[in-house]
């Protein structure tokens, strides 16, 4: 976009900023103060622990759970770990012993602190350092190969359950115009306490994330971008009750962008909001050590409240988020703030409507590469009505000048084998894009019309919102159904017993290190 296209009321932004902040704070302080059974197993991931026992249960959790339950998390579980490791030639030898009940754990005191704090640190570093290498690599590749010729990216969904069988159909998928890769999570994986190992080819309507799989998905797609000439960027799901190890593999199997917002996992796998809140801040720190975008979701609040009545509570949501990543270090060009084209297409003018809506949000964040989510609410099955407003939503995002489109399909409602769906919504992209390139430029509405005044409305609106929730607290909105119209309290949900308050003399040394870019 070449400038501000609505004559948003100054102050009114900035009030509305200043109001996120004071709305977030009380949730930053209680990530800050808290730690989670994921936060701690994502620190010995950091430390290179990798694999699975027999049963396939990794031995993160083996070593966290035995640890959790002998000391407890609440001074971190660094110190008792690494106190230990003086006896045990690596921390794959102390996990298997840990299972056996083979360890006794316990919190060191001066010198024997200060040996264990020095071996985790040094394991953790070494984490950090390929966190480090993969995002210079990133940075090399892109200088090499080039990134995609135009904005936005399309962005195309690619998940059979079987790794083996996404590879060729990611690659086929970029070779067709795909910039972005997302490999959708096996169904339910949100609600695993832990993270599966190695290559998987038995999920359901996604594929398991894992590192090796992470590690063979972004292989194929670097073939692929050499072949293509731009870089293909690799995206996955950092969220649910492991979000901050998915975070950690992310980073150092070079993953581009992750979903990672905290109040899908709340409203919509009832993950309990505590946890989730407290594992979203480590995890946006690990992305923004990474260099990786995130994705937010405010999308799925407009699948269950409507789109028109509920249009402010994206905003309120984007705000919130765009408070949590500044926070924890993410900066406007890694902030994928989401939104989504889901009016339904039968209520009057209500294309203009969605105009309002993405140029509102492309004005308030005119630095972060925003993702622009299709039709799904309003699909029928009917697919060339779905076709139609797979354009029409196209189209909207070339207007608004939007950086990330996900491609619509045609078929969302409906099981159609016998249909290219997926060519046939790239088709659609690419003649939008080609045959609309620039049109942001020359889109102009006047600053008295109807665009204009319901993007004003909203804004207010969210403005008022957020003055309720810094009466009330975001919790307690959380709990009263305010985002999606799902109540979610924040004393319920799966996962609250994976939480712990830091004590007096809490140590984690990823944390540290997180924490020296973010006081």
């Amino acid at each position: 976009m070449t400038g501000p296209l609505l004559p948003l009321d100054a102050d009114l932004v900035a009030r509305a900023r200043a109001l996120a902040a004071k709305a977030a704070q009380p949730v930053v302080d209680l990530a800050r103060s808290h730690t989670t059974v994921s936060v701690e197993r994502a620190t010995l991931r950091l430390a290179g622990l990798t694999g699975a026992d027999p049963d396939g249960i990794p031995w993160v959790n083996r070593l966290a759970d035995a640890v959790h339950d002998q000391v407890g998390i609440e001074h971190g579980i660094a110190l008792p770990v690494f106190h230990a490791l003086k006896d045990f030639p690596d921390l794959e030898r102390l996990a298997h012993a840990a299972a056996a009940d083979g360890v006794r754990f316990e919190l060191p005191k001066d010198r024997a602190a200060q040996a264990a704090s020095d071996r985790a640190s040094a394991a953790v570093g070494q984490g950090f350092d390929r966190i480090d290498a993969s995002r210079a690599r990133r940075s090399q590749l892109v200088g090499e190969i080039g990134d995609p010729p135009q904005r936005p990216w399309i962005y195309l969904i690619v998940a059979t359950g079987d790794i083996y069988e996404d590879i060729p159909q990611a690659q086929a998928a970029a070779k067709a115009g795909a910039d972005v890769i997302a490999v959708i999570r096996s169904t339910g994986q949100s609600l695993l306490d832990y993270v599966p190992e190695g290559a998987t080819r038995e999920g359901f309507a996604g594929t398991y994330a894992t590192g090796e799989n992470f590690r063979l998905m972004r292989a194929a797609l670097d073939e692929t971008s050499r072949e293509v000439g731009r870089y293909i960027r690799l995206t996955n799901y950092a969220s649910g009750l492991c979000m901050p190890e998915i975070a950690a593999l992310a980073g150092m199997h070079r993953l581009d962008m992750m979903l990672n917002d905290s109040m899908y996992g709340i409203l919509f796998r009832d993950i309990n909001p505590i946890r989730t809140f407290v594992d979203q801040r480590f995890s946006r720190q690990v992305h923004a050590r990474a260099g990786i975008i995130i994705n937010t979701g405010e999308d799925n609040y407009l699948t269950t409240a409507d789109a028109v009545e509920a249009a402010h509570t994206v905003t309120v949501s984007q705000l919130l988020n765009e408070r949590f990543a500044h926070e924890a270090g993410l900066p406007d060009e890694l902030l994928g703030l989401g939104h989504a084209f889901e009016i339904n297409p039968e209520v009057p003018e209500s294309f203009r409507l969605e105009l309002a809506h993405a140029l509102l949000a492309r004005q308030l964040f005119p630095d972060a590469p925003l993702k622009w989510m299709p039709p799904t609410k309003h699909m029928t099955g009917d697919v060339f009505r779905g076709n139609l407003l797979d354009g029409f939503f196209n189209l909207a995002g070339v207007m608004t000048g939007q950086s990330i489109l996900l491609v619509g399909m045609m078929t969302e409602a409906v099981v159609t084998p016998w249909l290219s769906d997926r060519d046939i919504a790239l088709q659609n992209v690419r003649y939008v894009l080609s045959a609309c390139a620039g049109l942001a430029e020359d889109f102009h509405p006047p600053a008295d019309g109807f665009i204009a005044n319901r993007a004003n409305h909203v804004l207010g609106e969210a403005v008022d919102l957020l003055g309720k929730i810094v009466d009330d607290g975001l919790l307690n909105a959380i709990a009263d159904g305010t985002f999606g119209i799902m109540k979610r309290p924040a004393d319920g949900g799966r996962g609250l017993d994976g939480v712990a308050e830091r004590a007096e003399g809490y140590w984690n040394p990823a944390a540290e290190l997180l924490d020296g870019g973010t006081e």
